[in-house]
Formats: C-alpha cells, structure tokens, sequence
C-alpha cells in the first residue's frame, strides 16, 4: 500500500505484484479534508481514512513518501502531520513500513527522478494497464509509491536477508 501523505488530499492505493511479473491496481482513493475544520479533526479524518483501508486491503507492507523541505514550506508542517498519522497507523499494525523520497518514486516508475506529475501519472496507467491515469495527482503519486515499493521493497529485503544471514554465519 502507498500512502502520498498531505493534509487537504491524501492519497492511499494498493497495488498487487511481485518483482518481474504484471503488477495489477487493487484500490485508490484520495482521503481529502476542508481547510475550514481545526487541524485534530483533520487528522482525525486521515486516521479514520487510513485505518479503514489497512483494514479493509490488509497490505503486506506500506510505503509513505517522505516528507522533505521543498521550496513551498507552507505546506510542510500538514504533509509532516499526515505522514505520522500513517506511519503510526502501519505501526500500530506490525507492518514493515517504507519510507521513499519523491525523487526516488519518479525515477523508479519513469527513469527520471526529475519527472513531473503527468509523466508520472502516465507511467503509472501504463504499468498498471489502466484506461486513464488516477486522478487527482495524489492518487496516481500513492499508486507510484506502492509499485515503488514493489520494486525496491523486494530487493532491499533479500539485501536485508543476506546481511543477517552472514552476520549470523560470522559469529
């Protein structure tokens, strides 16, 4: 499962596969909240939204973009705040959570890590074999984050896998 955390649009899709085989759309919605509304109930919204998905989809793992300063500061304090609710959410659970930076996402589904919302979009109907990309952005950026981790994910745990088992062959 990929979270694009944000506090007005947080995006939220589930993605099935493994690496080197067809990976196929399972779920996306974008959990959106009014400015009007006091930042805890916002939250409160995400959370809800959140936990309803991991219980309803039940992911293996779930993939969070990390929260960087970027020129727009403005909106780094909500994003930061959606992101805990995720990651705590996925904790409170025992899932391995992952955390992916955008440019990281952009390079693993278009080869650039420069690449714009609708490039990204584009791959990921493409990889996904959809009729039309996930809109709006946040939900195709949640979807790029699950196939991220599909394909990151997988190598890094056989990486992991390997170290521990030669830290244990070497004591």
């Amino acid at each position: 499962m990929g979270i694009d955390p944000g506090l007005t649009r947080c995006g939220m899709g589930v993605v099935e596969g493994s690496v080197g085989r067809p990976l196929t759309l399972v779920d996306v919605n974008v959990i959106r909240t009014s400015a009007d509304l006091p930042i805890a109930e916002r939250l409160v919204t995400i959370e809800r939204g959140i936990d309803a998905w991991l219980d309803e989809h039940r992911p293996d793992a779930v993939a969070v973009e990390r929260v960087f300063a970027r020129s727009d500061s403005s909106t780094i304090m909500g994003t930061a705040q959606a992101s805990g609710i995720a990651l705590v959410a996925a904790a409170r659970r025992g899932l391995p959570i992952a955390l992916h930076t955008p440019s990281e996402v952009k390079a693993a589904v278009s080869g650039s890590g420069r690449a714009d919302k609708a490039q990204v979009g584009a791959m990921v109907t493409r990889i996904l074999r959809l009729d039309a990309a996930p809109k709006p952005a946040d939900a195709a950026d949640a979807l790029a984050l699950a196939i991220t981790h599909i394909w990151r994910g997988g190598a890094q745990a056989r990486i992991d896998a390997a170290l521990a088992a030669a830290r244990g062959r070497s004591r």
